[in-house]
């Protein structure tokens, strides 16, 4: 699903260039749950963008789902973020001024699909996340964990094959966190391919596979199960 080979990127600012991935070659295959950690300046937030197709790399070539990436132009990219990949972020990234619903629908409606199918398919994904009563709610009316679940049902609505998720947990407490990675489970368990990013060992004991990185390179690659690679 996902193949990374000798992936460098260097961010210049000025005369100053700075190497945030230093030649990572990773495979990620359908169906896993990994999550990447690290250190603040590790590269796990560098590496999530770039296989969200959100940044290319300076070099080395990004294969997702048998497509190389540097090949794409613009609208290209779109819609393989739009019908490829869902995302979910630390800050949910959810519009105030619309109702869950409307947060929901946005993608479909983006990618045209009709207004029935879109209003249909929302509900349904609110009733799989336990938000079937807070449809007409606006974001400034839920609880944390009640956002993160409307994000999670929107990246869930063009039925991508990969979910990226990016510290899903860090503005939550304990319990709304342990609920989110229940969901998460629940969703891996359908079959899709989830790569995670999070500080939290706990949080990252959720999924199958554990990437270690420090410095812009991968130290450590670890299946449950398994002896740390």
């Amino acid at each position: 699903m996902i193949t990374l080979s000798d992936i460098t990127k260097v961010y210049k600012n000025g005369p100053l260039e700075v190497e945030a991935l230093s030649r990572i070659n990773l495979q990620i295959n359908e169906g896993e749950f990994v999550a990447i950690m690290g250190t603040s300046g590790s590269g796990k937030s560098t590496l999530m963008n770039i296989i969200g197709c959100l940044d290319i790399p300076t070099s080395g070539t990004y294969v997702l789902d048998g497509q190389e990436v540097q090949t794409l132009n613009e609208d290209e990219l779109s819609k393989v973020r739009n019908r490829k990949i869902g995302f979910v972020f630390q800050s949910f990234n959810l519009l105030g001024r619309q109702t869950v619903l409307q947060n929901v629908t946005l993608p479909m409606m983006y990618a045209g699909m009709p207004r029935d199918h879109r209003q249909e398919r929302a509900l349904h994904l609110l009733e799989k996340v336990g938000l079937e009563g807070r449809v007409k709610h606006r974001p400034t009316e839920l609880s944390g964990g009640q956002k993160q679940r409307v994000a999670i049902a929107r990246a869930l609505t063009m039925g991508a094959p990969i979910l990226l998720a990016d510290e899903p947990t860090g503005n939550l407490d304990s319990k709304s966190s342990h609920d989110i990675m229940a969901l998460f489970k629940e969703i891996h368990q359908e079959g899709t391919t989830i790569v995670l990013v999070t500080h939290e060992p706990d949080i990252a004991e959720h999924a199958d596979r554990i990437l270690l990185f420090g410095d812009g390179k991968l130290l450590k690659d670890t299946r449950k199960g398994s002896v740390p690679s």
